[in-house]
């Protein structure tokens, strides 16, 4: 009985989370406005959305703010990871990245915020690409790390005794073997920084919009059928970027 009371238990939290983005996928074809019931089936909303010139302005903010706070949290990530490689002690600073996790997305918004008001820095893109590159660190910083105290020290030493210097072994030795990890990594932060709402909410400002700070201006007027078509495409492009990331996860162990 207890077997039978966890299926149920697992199938109905399954229903509970799925259910919902089942209604939106379908619904986003139906040719009534949401929450009518359906009608007959149409493509109105889509061909509306890539019409809609504010919320690509809004898409490609967003798409900025990502690459650029992946990016340079890539290239923080490599360029500890060359220091430890090096002989430096990176093991206690690790805590200061993990900090990122751990405290509310909330209270580090607010602290960034408060921190761009005493140094009189504008918001905006600048800001915001700032911010989701401190969040993405959290994720960067400790994953690389692990993978690189992985990795066999007899190739970096056989480099070494073959005559390399330290900078050409690190880059021809030890970051070929982290590519697969970077670039697991580098797909992880994007999609948590195209998504981020919290730290977008309080680090915009009214210059600039994101596309989940545009969502929420449009629901904040009902629940229109393009943010149901707008939302199907996003559920799309995350899954394909979600499955690559756990391809190359899967990947990374084998390495």
């Amino acid at each position: 009985m207890s077997k039978i009371f966890t299926m149920i238990g697992v199938f109905a939290t399954y229903l509970f989370i799925y259910v919902p983005i089942i209604v939106l996928l379908v619904f986003s074809f139906n040719s009534e406005g949401f929450p009518a019931p359906w009608k007959s089936f149409t493509m109105r909303w889509y061909q509306e959305l890539f019409h809609s010139v504010y919320l690509w302005k809004a898409f490609s903010n967003s798409l900025i703010v990502a690459c650029f706070s992946t990016l340079i949290s890539l290239v923080i990530g490599v360029l500890l990871i060359f220091y430890a490689a090096q002989g430096g002690r990176v093991g206690k600073a690790l805590s200061l990245f993990y900090g990122n996790l751990v405290i509310p997305e909330t209270v580090l918004a607010v602290s960034l915020l408060s921190f761009f008001t005493l140094i009189s820095i504008p918001l905006g893109l600048t800001t915001l690409i700032v911010a989701h590159t401190v969040l993405g660190l959290g994720f960067v910083i400790p994953i690389v790390y692990a993978r690189f105290l992985e990795l066999d020290y007899n190739l970096t030493e056989a480099s070494l005794v073959l005559g390399a210097t330290p900078i050409q072994t690190f880059f021809k030795v030890t970051l070929p073997l982290l590519a697969p990890a970077l670039f697991a990594t580098g797909l992880l932060v994007f999609i948590v920084s195209f998504d981020d709402f919290i730290l977008s909410y309080f680090c915009a400002g009214s210059s600039s919009q994101t596309l989940s700070l545009y969502i929420l201006s449009m629901l904040r007027s009902g629940v229109s059928p393009v943010v149901n078509a707008l939302s199907a495409l996003l559920l799309f492009l995350s899954s394909l970027l979600v499955f690559i990331f756990f391809s190359l996860k899967t990947r990374v162990r084998i390495f």
